[in-house]
């Protein structure tokens, strides 16, 4: 469990120095927003990792896989990777030229993921089924503590410099990354391979598709829709928040201590809400419930835009209530995105599902800086919050007229264990 939490650390804090921290830099240093919009796509790393999880599930690392086990050099070389990614980022100057943070932010994502697709398989093969709860929680709370540790960085910065803050970093990736000696490597079970190339595409990929469609019938491309939007105002407004914060004039310490340290526990405390609210209303009115608050949580980023005096408690208020209905939405979320999976095939429509409002939300955040420098950040933000509206819209008329299916709600028979 211990390794757990430290591997969760260690997935957590490469996307953090992408996702939020690099735009506030490259803002302070002048980069245009335009520009700062476009490093978001970076982060697609995450969501693509999908095309090379096979590589790293099959392929072996030529000796080093024989001397620490197939998992173990995977994670070990990824985080060689994301150490150094920041490196780079360390020695580079966004005031003369983004090239050499693009080159480290791309090594950043890429190895992150990597690691991800490692720590996943190293989890679920390393403890029984009746530990995989507890070894997902540590997960979890590994991957917060990474979220305060990033937040670390803008206080170095605000001593020193981001370079400086960066290499520290890389200090404390490499650091816990020396998890990877203590922990050991799980016994790996030969996987059920289809009988051939066609046999495997059917398999993989085309029953889980229509196994949707099956369940779902006429009302498939509406709940499509429901998943592609439905956190979509929150992953556009999310890449212009901080450039937003320093134009205002908040300082890196500030920041750091609202954002990254206070930041985290209102995402916790409204995954709770959610879990014990949904009880009492069910899912998809706390569906629904959640979508309005993203709205409106996000709308509050339009206020603190117009703000002359930068006081900590504005910063203090906004992100606690966005963060707040952050973590209410996205748990009830993923609680929805799972009663649509058929247990069949659950790890394959999931991914599928989770690819889906990904790849959508990052692709569009990529134009976010074009549009804020056109816009204003006030403009931007009411727009980025009103992008969540379709979702509202939509999870409305599925909770009113869909089937039980499109309500979250599984048929018997899918409850019920398929036979091996």
């Amino acid at each position: 469990m211990l390794g757990m939490l430290s591997l969760g650390f260690a997935s957590g804090l490469p996307y953090m120095l992408i996702y939020s921290e690099l735009a506030y830099w490259m803002k302070k240093e002048g980069v245009d927003l335009s520009v700062i919009g476009f490093f978001a796509w970076i982060g697609m790393a995450y969501t693509l990792k999908v095309l090379w999880a096979p590589f790293v599930d099959r392929l072996e690392i030529p000796w080093l896989t024989g001397r620490m086990g197939h998992r173990r050099s995977w994670m070990l070389v990824a985080i060689l990777g994301t150490v150094t990614g920041m490196l780079i980022i360390a020695a580079a100057d966004p005031s003369s030229s983004v090239l050499q943070l693009a080159v480290g932010a791309v090594i950043l994502a890429t190895s992150g993921a990597t690691l991800d697709i490692s720590i996943d398989a190293w989890r679920i093969e390393a403890a029984p089924t009746d530990e995989q709860t507890n070894m997902a929680a540590s997960y979890v709370l590994g991957y917060r503590l990474a979220i305060w540790g990033a937040g670390l960085s803008y206080i170095v910065a605000g001593l020193f410099n981001w370079n400086i803050a960066y290499l520290f970093m890389a200090c404390v990736m490499a650091l816990n990354g020396c998890v990877v000696f203590f922990i050991e490597e799980p016994t790996r079970d030969i996987r059920h391979r289809a009988a051939n190339a066609r046999a495997a595409v059917v398999e993989n990929i085309v029953r889980p598709f229509f196994g949707f469609v099956e369940r779902l019938g006429i009302w498939t491309p509406v709940v499509f829709l429901l998943v592609a939007t439905y956190l979509i105002s929150d992953k556009t407004m999310g890449p212009m928040a901080k450039p937003m914060y320093q134009a205002v004039g908040y300082t890196e310490i500030q920041v750091g201590l609202v954002s990254s340290f206070f930041g985290p526990w209102p995402v916790i405390v409204g995954g709770f809400v959610a879990g014990a609210v949904s009880l009492r209303l069910g899912l998809m009115r706390c569906l629904l419930i959640g979508s309005a608050l993203m709205v409106v949580t996000n709308g509050a980023f339009a206020w603190l835009a117009t703000v002359s005096d930068p006081k900590t408690a504005y910063l203090f208020v906004t992100v606690g209530a966005d963060n707040l209905a952050q973590g209410f939405a996205a748990t009830i979320f993923i609680a929805y995105l799972s009663s649509l999976c058929d247990l069949k095939f659950a790890a394959t429509q999931y991914a599928f599902l989770s690819a889906m409002f990904n790849l959508i939300g990052k692709s569009l955040s990529g134009f976010t800086g074009m549009i804020a420098d056109k816009m204003g950040f006030e403009s931007f933000f009411l727009f980025s919050a009103a992008l969540g509206l379709p979702a509202i819209l939509l999870a409305f008329l599925i909770m009113l007229a869909g089937p039980p299916a499109a309500r979250g709600i599984r048929p018997d028979s899918s409850l019920e264990p398929a036979a091996d």
